[in-house]
């Protein structure tokens, strides 16, 4: 199993600062290669979002390097990374909540993990960055854990309201703000062709489905050339429709 991977971040039309934060890291191991990708959207209208989610894409890295290979030996590897990074995310959570009290600031991140390995994706998820499974339609793995999607899921809107909701910024769930924040951990078989994509939510507010699975169908994304190619066109319509948060979109294809 190898890894092709690209990305695409942009300032956008209105912020003065890019507060998303991205990693993409790969290793041969023992099982194989190895993929691990994460997605932070630093909180738009918090002071310093940027340093929360440089600080939750340095943990992460730190993990990947110095973590990961002693638990990949294991027998019960599976479970034991489950554990590692719940607590490693746990840890982070505290730290930078802690260095706002400290500083009198509030930060907050957005923190959303993909790690293929063997046959096998397994998600971590805090906010509302979203992670995708792409082949011939599209599979959101993730659910934001926001007030707009409490709202659907309770009836009280629906998603296509839930596009022009007034308060679809404000998130139940990140990284920094509260002490015990909710990790939700997605699991699910790896194959070759798929398409994995990790964005904020500055990419999908102004796109479909259906647009996403046109431009960025498997079949289609053949090489890294043109999947950049195929991220940057999205970025720049997403852009050209209005959207005023910073943009960040990765893509993993499997082969």
């Amino acid at each position: 199993m190898e890894f092709l991977t690209v990305y695409h971040t942009d300032i956008g039309n209105q912020k003065s600062v890019n507060q998303d934060a991205l990693l993409i890291k790969t290793a041969n191991s023992s099982r194989g290669n190895v993929g691990f990708f994460v997605m932070c959207d630093g909180m738009g209208g918090l002071s310093k979002g940027e340093m929360s989610s440089a600080t939750a894409i340095m943990t992460m890295s730190r993990w990947f390097e110095k973590i990961l290979p002693t638990i990949i030996l294991s027998n019960e590897w599976e479970e034991e990374i489950k554990t590692s990074i719940i607590d490693t995310i746990k840890k982070l959570n505290l730290k930078i909540k802690r260095y706002g009290e400290d500083n009198d600031l509030k930060l907050g991140t957005t923190l959303t993990i993909l790690l293929i390995i063997e046959n096998k994706y397994l998600v971590f998820h805090v906010g509302d960055s979203r992670a995708y499974k792409i082949e011939d339609n599209l599979y959101q793995i993730t659910k934001d854990q926001s007030l707009v999607q409490r709202e659907v899921d309770l009836g009280n809107i629906t998603k296509e309201q839930a596009k022009t909701y007034p308060k679809r910024n404000i998130l139940l769930q990140c990284i920094g703000v509260v002490s015990d924040v909710k990790i939700v951990v997605y699991e699910g078989k790896a194959e070759k062709n798929q398409i994995y994509m990790l964005c904020t939510d500055g990419f999908y507010h102004e796109l479909d489905e259906k647009e996403i699975v046109d431009k960025l169908s498997s079949r289609d994304l053949v090489d890294e050339d043109n999947m950049y190619k195929a991220c940057v066109d999205m970025v720049e319509l997403v852009k050209d429709r209005g959207e005023r948060d910073n943009i960040s979109v990765l893509l993993v294809k499997i082969i």
